[in-house]
């Protein structure tokens, strides 16, 4: 093959790739299908709460219900409302979602940690 007909069928493959990888980056996971990665996103109403020192909440989509962990409210209280639809970017560990971000239906964000590295409250009072 021609270098500049290389170079066009390897630049075409490229943006395929990133196009391909930014939808599949976007997609929502039921959360029946949750599968054992990071970065994966979810979306439900908020219809349960946890443990009152931490920042949980129970939703559930058409298929079923998990527990959403997003940190000790000693290191930052966030307040969510029964019935309120979010969507969370984070990844199942030890049965329950630990989110990375929550977007609220407002639109809103909230940052809560990366995905890499221990999560901001690690080693803090109380460990």
């Amino acid at each position: 093959m021609k270098p500049k007909k290389l170079f066009r069928v390897s630049a075409v493959t490229t943006l395929l790739l990133v196009v391909a990888t930014s939808a599949f980056a976007q997609a929502i996971t039921r959360i029946r299908d949750l599968p054992a990665k990071t970065g994966i996103t979810i979306s439900g109403r908020v219809v349960g709460f946890g443990e009152a020192d931490e920042n949980e909440w129970i939703i559930e989509d058409s298929s079923g219900r998990v527990r959403v962990d997003a940190g000790p409210r000693r290191w930052r209280n966030i307040n969510l409302s029964e019935g309120e639809t979010i969507t969370v970017v984070g990844e199942m560990d030890d049965g329950e979602f630990d989110a990375f971000s929550i977007t609220k239906s407002n639109g809103s964000i909230i940052e809560i940690r990366s995905p890499q590295g221990p999560p901001p409250w690690a080693g803090g009072r109380g460990r």
